[in-house]
């Protein structure tokens, strides 16, 4: 690669500022820095950090000092260019800095940061401390130096820096800086013959002397012959054994091994190894396509000759997955990369075994779920770095995330259950969409792309009507199988009549115990975890709410506390009302926890387990519960949308919805379309295989508009009802949304503020801008909010108007009358 010796270099640092830093490049850096390596520089006068580099040139910046760069990770650029000016695209499109999207891109081992270090000075004159102050003494005498982070966990304090700053004054104690480095590299010990001791002669008498004196060592010796193979055919060159594997083998010791490494017949070598799974190559084919999937496949291809992007819409049990398996294999064929992406963690379960099964180590996993040494290993292995016993990807299995991979050779991005809103990044920056990124993504890459559903979202059913994306259908379930039988339960009417067993109609459990008799499965879907969303005083009506939201405290029976699902806020659960002392305290409503208590009083033989974000938040607990009931473990799963996302089982007959009304019911001009979008993909797990499953919905309006289109199977109908409603009051997809959020402690100062941006926006944007309103959630993390909308036109002046409204919140935001003010831009914030 060309190098230039540049004085300088801008770097893009992972912080949330709108520009690049310039930095000096050294003398001695000059020849080997290019664009895209990592470096280390101070920013400040403390903190260090990793810097990308942007630019090299020789034009001194104006207005401050230049530091210079202090050090230079690698010589081989880390980002590309082609990655860097997807970064730009993410951060201009979504309205946040490159930093931010550095900060979210690229995993955190890669990303050294300096860590502050407290050291104690020494105790002057034993000058008057408070207690505070003398149990942080206490704990500094004990190290050599320790984070301000670990300090607040052992003294067991939220906030140590007010008594730190106090010691700093006293000369009590001193901070320093020091790198950090994230990710360390896993090794491994390997043995190996010295070379001097592949003389046959030599070896003979060495073999010899250690039988008379130290026949342990002498049999630790054979046994590395006989692992290498070297016993029956001395090997040209020495052979390495892993140092576990021999000393397990031989039943020796380490001292054992040490003597003969003191005495220089073998030597032991540290290699980096791989904490990548490599995974046994299978000789399985793709299984055969019929003639509908076949269809299917062919007439992708053909779109992809003319198209970059085609929506596949299969119904559920359709067989799409098997029709994305030949086509991946169709761009291996042609030495090119392919990503899938998920909506859920969870789904890279069970579709990592179906890809494994075929493509074997050339199969790549990659989201949050994996610790960041593994993240950091999936990174390298894409950009060719290959440690031993590391397979070489060619196929990543991710989530939203993966979009940020150093992809050198895309041929085909699928999009699975594409119109997931989990693709959606909310918080924090950069909140991109990654369905529209992978597409802007294969457009700079020369790449295609496919989306597949069963319930496509607007947006993409409207582009392949209108002949921008290409269209393929699969309406048919594989082996024809019908579709479940749907029941629609009024649960009104069934309390009426006094026919509900708590949050169970009598239809709903007369079939679960039929189905159980017969060795089948259920799935109960109840979009909400917890055991109940509050518990309220029924004398004086009073709702515990969380001290930093406008929220009420959802009630977990099992940790016997209630919690904020927004901030994390937890108090015990109270015994009596505080405000009236009164014992009559009642839950509310009911979440996924009180299902699975009520249901296993109502069935004590069934085997039960839930899937929410309380049981599965670790990788392994995912696996265990998805894998416990494919493997019929399981008699009844409870679960949240987690379970309706594309997962595969054979043997589920019943589906219940037990609330419906929840998400029909929800203030958002979405709610209908992500509700049949749900009520189809959680119907869509029930009669598989065999025979036809049966679907119960429980709501209390069976008349709504998407309970009848769902009865009906009439998405196209029911989107081009909704597209009427949406074009009259434009919202997407006729219309782009850009929500901007204004976040202050201080309630006055923030309704100033917004009614001062929206006035600002008014003067270029008119009545595109709605607002300022409060949003459903008035209050979050101890800062009131205000939202202003912007609903832009789809046409070429969206970027002109992107920074129109920039412009007006860089104007309010520098606003001295509005100090401690926080803007937050979300560009197609519902999608």
């Amino acid at each position: 690669m060309p190098r230039s010796n540049a004085s300088y270099a801008d770097l893009i640092l992972p912080l949330a500022v709108p520009q690049y830093y310039t930095y000096e490049v050294p003398e001695e850096l000059q020849a080997e820095i290019s664009p895209g390596c990592r470096v280390i520089v101070m920013l400040g006068n403390r903190h260090y950090y990793t810097g990308i580099v942007r630019n090299l040139h020789n034009n001194p910046p104006i207005g401050y000092e230049v530091k210079p760069i202090i050090s230079l990770l690698e010589t081989i650029p880390l980002i590309s260019e082609g990655q860097m000016e997807f970064w730009e695209w993410v951060a201009n499109y979504y309205m946040c800095t490159v930093g931010e999207v550095y900060r979210a891109a690229v995993p955190s081992g890669l990303k050294l940061e300096s860590e502050t270090t407290v050291f104690l000075a020494g105790v002057h004159g034993e000058p008057r401390l408070s207690p505070a102050e003398n149990e942080l003494v206490d704990i500094l005498e004990k190290s050599e130096g320790i984070s301000i982070r670990q300090l607040a966990q052992l003294s067991g304090k939220k906030n140590v820096l007010p008594h730190l700053n106090s010691l700093i004054d006293k000369g009590i104690v001193s901070l320093e800086e020091n790198l950090r480095e994230l990710y360390k590299a896993r090794t491994r010990d390997y043995v190996v013959l010295q070379a001097s001791f592949q003389d046959e002669e030599m070896l003979k008498d060495m073999l010899d002397k250690l039988e008379r004196r130290a026949p342990k060592q002498a049999e630790l010796l054979m046994c590395l012959f006989q692992l290498t193979g070297h016993a029956e055919q001395p090997a040209e060159k020495p052979v390495p054994v892993s140092k576990p594997q021999l000393l397990a083998t031989a039943g020796a010791t380490t001292a054992t091994l040490k003597s003969l490494v003191d005495k220089k017949v073998v030597s032991v070598q540290t290699v980096e190894i791989s904490r990548l799974a490599n995974v046994e190559q299978t000789s399985a084919k793709p299984w055969a396509l019929n003639e509908k999937q076949t269809t299917a496949y062919l007439h992708i291809l053909d779109d992809f000759k003319t198209r970059d992007v085609t929506l596949l819409h299969g119904i559920t049990s359709s067989g799409k997955t098997e029709v994305y398996i030949h086509l991946i294999e169709h761009y291996l064929r042609q030495e090119k990369q392919v990503l899938y992406l998920l909506p859920e963690i969870a789904l890279t379960t069970q579709i990592i075994q179906r890809l494994q099964r075929i493509f074997g180590n050339q199969v790549g996993v990659y989201h949050s779920r994996f610790s960041d040494a593994e993240r950091v290993e999936v990174y390298h292995n894409l950009r060719g770095i290959i440690k031993k016993d590391s397979p070489s990807f060619k196929i990543i299995l991710g989530v939203r995330s993966s979009v940020f991979l150093p992809f050198e050779n895309l041929g085909l991005i699928i999009v699975d259950e594409e119109h997931e809103n989990t693709y959606k990044q909310f918080d924090p920056a950069p909140r991109y969409n990654a369905r529209d990124a992978a597409i802007v993504l294969a457009g700079m890459q020369g790449a295609k792309v496919l989306l597949g559903t069963a319930t496509p979202s607007f947006e993409s059913y409207l582009n392949a009507l209108n002949g921008r994306y290409g269209l393929v259908e699969l309406l048919e379930r594989y082996r024809e199988i019908e579709l479940p039988a749907v029941r629609i339960i009024d649960i009104h009417e069934a309390r009426r009549k006094k026919k509900m067993h708590t949050h169970f109609s009598q239809p709903l459990v007369d079939t679960i115990q039929e189905t159980l008799n017969n060795k089948e499965q259920i799935i109960l879907f109840q979009n909400r975890r917890g055991f109940s969303p509050y518990i309220e005083c029924t004398d004086c009506g009073r709702i515990p709410v969380c001290k930093n939201c406008d929220v009420s405290l959802t009630y977990h029976k099992k940790r016997n506390q209630l919690r904020c699902h927004y901030c994390g806020f937890t108090i015990p659960n109270p015994s009596q009302c505080p405000d009236c002392g009164s014992h009559s305290l009642q839950t509310r409503g009911f979440g996924t926890e009180k299902i699975e208590d009520e249901i296993r009083i109502l069935f004590p033989d069934a085997r039960v387990s839930r899937l929410d974000l309380d049981t599965a938040r670790s990788r392994k607990t995912y696996e265990r519960i998805i894998t416990d009931f494919e493997d019929c473990k399981v008699d009844i799963l409870i679960g949240t949308q987690m379970i309706s996302k594309g997962l595969d089982f054979d043997h589920v007959r019943i589906v219940g919805i037990l609330n419906a009304d929840n998400m029909l019911n929800f203030p958002d001009f979405r709610s209908f379309e992500r509700s049949f979008q749900l009520i189809s993909q959680v119907s869509g797990r029930a009669g598989r295989k065999g025979t036809q499953g049966t679907v119960f919905i429980q709501t209390s309006n069976p008349g709504h508009v998407v309970i009848q289109y769902f009865l009906k199977n009439d998405y196209k109908g029911f989107m081009k009802h909704q597209l009427h409603e949406r074009q009259a009051f434009k919202y997407p997809p006729f219309y782009r949304l850009v929500k901007l959020t204004l976040r202050h402690k201080n309630f006055e100062i923030l309704n100033r503020a917004a009614r001062h941006l929206a006035d600002e926006l008014r003067k270029d944007l008119g009545e595109r801008i709605v607002g300022p309103e409060f949003p459903l959630i008035t209050r979050l993390f101890t800062f009131h909010q205000k939202c202003i909308l912007v609903k832009l036109e789809r046409d070429q002046q969206f970027s002109a108007r992107r920074k129109i409204i920039q412009n007006a919140v860089d104007h309010v935001l520098t606003n001295s009358n509005f100090k401690g003010l926080h803007s937050i831009a979300d560009v197609d914030p519902y999608s």
